[in-house]
C-alpha cells in the first residue's frame, strides 16, 4: 500500500494529558510555522519553538499569519487554534478542539436536556454570585430576583465610588451611541467578555448554544458563563472608563478588558469553573482524549449501548 501523503500524526505517547498542558498562548504579529513537531513563531525579535503537544490551545490575534503545516500539527496534536482579536478579547472562528472525545460536550448537551440537572447546575451558577450563603431554599424565580438586586446594587456603589450619576442600564444593541458614557463603557466591556469566554467554550469542545440559564440563542452558553464574572470585571471596569472621559470610550473600554486578562488567570479560572459545572469529577475529560480508544467512532443503539462501526451487519 503506498505511503498516506502528508505529515504522519503525533505518536499517541509522545502527548501530554489535557490536565497536565499549558491552557492557552496567545500569539499576535507573528508568522507561525511548523518545524518537525514544534509550532515556530517568528517575528521581527526571532523565532521561538513551542511543543505543540504541550498546548490546549493558541490563540491567534491580530497581525498573525499561520501556515497549513502548522495547522495540521495541532490538529494531529489535539490541539485546537482560536482566532480572537487583541490579547484574547473578541472571537472569531476556532478549529478543532483540545479532545478528540466529545465526552464534555456530550455531557453539556445530557445536562441541559433534562429539566432535573438543567435546574441543579443554573443553581449552581446562581449560586456562585452568593459565596457564603444558602441559596438551596430559593427557586429559580427567587434567584432571578436576588440576581437582579445584586446588579442593581453593584451599579450603584460603582456609581458611588466614581462619582458617576447613574439612572439605570439603558442600551440600544443597533446604536452604540445612543447610550450615555457608562451605558456605552458597560456594552463595550461585555461584549469583550462574551469573546473572551467563548474562545474558552470552543476550546474545550463544547456548545456555545447550549445554555442552562439563557437559552434560545446561538450564544446561550457564553451568556451564562460570561455573567459569572460581569461584578468582578466589566462593572467596576466600565464605572472606571466612563470616570476618566476617554474620548473613544468604546476601544479604551476593550483595551482594559483585554489587560485585566493579560494580567490576571482568568482564562484558568473560567476554564475551571466550566468544567466543574459540568461536574467534569463525573465525565473525566483529560486522558481518554489522547487515549488510543479516542479515534474510535462507535454506532449509536436503542438500547442505550454503542456498537462498532465500519462493520457491516447485513448478517
Amino acid at each position: 500500500m503506498p505511503d498516506i501523503p502528508g505529515a504522519p500524526p503525533v505518536p499517541l505517547s509522545q502527548l501530554v494529558r489535557a490536565q497536565d498542558r499549558l491552557s492557552f498562548l496567545y500569539l499576535e504579529h507573528s508568522v507561525i510555522h511548523r518545524d518537525d513537531n514544534a509550532i515556530t513563531a517568528t517575528d521581527k525579535r526571532g523565532t521561538v519553538h513551542i511543543p505543540a503537544a504541550s498546548l490546549g490551545a493558541l490563540l491567534l490575534g491580530p497581525g498573525t499569519t499561520v501556515s497549513q503545516q502548522a495547522m495540521v500539527l495541532l490538529g494531529e496534536s489535539g490541539a485546537t487554534a482560536v482566532w480572537v482579536g487583541e490579547h484574547g478579547v473578541r472571537y472569531y472562528a476556532h478549529g478543532r478542539p483540545l479532545s478528540q472525545s466529545t465526552h464534555l460536550l456530550q455531557r453539556q448537551a445530557s445536562l441541559v436536556s433534562n429539566s432535573r440537572s438543567r435546574l441543579r447546575v443554573a443553581r449552581q451558577m446562581y449560586a456562585m454570585r452568593f459565596p457564603g450563603e444558602d441559596t438551596t431554599p430559593l427557586t429559580m424565580q427567587q434567584l432571578r430576583g436576588r440576581e437582579g438586586a445584586r446588579v442593581r446594587r453593584l451599579y450603584h456603589q460603582h456609581a458611588k465610588r466614581t462619582g458617576i450619576p447613574w439612572q439605570r442600564r439603558d442600551y440600544n444593541p443597533g446604536d452604540f451611541d445612543s447610550g450615555t458614557p457608562v451605558n456605552q463603557a458597560l456594552s463595550a466591556a461585555n461584549t469583550s467578555l462574551y469573546g473572551v469566554v467563548h474562545a474558552v467554550i470552543v476550546a474545550l469542545g463544547c456548545s456555545p448554544g447550549l445554555g442552562f440559564v439563557h437559552t434560545g440563542h446561538a450564544k446561550s452558553f457564553v451568556y451564562d458563563i460570561a455573567d459569572l464574572y460581569k461584578a468582578d470585571i466589566t462593572i467596576p471596569i466600565a464605572f472606571d472608563i466612563a470616570a476618566r472621559e476617554v474620548a473613544d470610550i468604546g476601544t479604551e473600554t476593550r483595551r482594559a478588558v483585554r489587560d485585566h486578562v493579560r494580567a490576571t488567570t482568568f482564562l484558568d479560572t473560567c476554564v475551571d469553573d466550566l468544567k466543574k459545572l459540568l461536574h467534569e469529577d463525573v465525565v473525566e475529560y483529560g486522558p481518554e482524549a489522547f487515549d488510543e480508544t479516542s479515534n474510535v467512532v462507535m454506532l449509536w443503539d436503542d438500547d442505550g449501548t454503542t456498537v462498532a462501526a465500519g462493520t457491516n451487519y447485513d448478517d
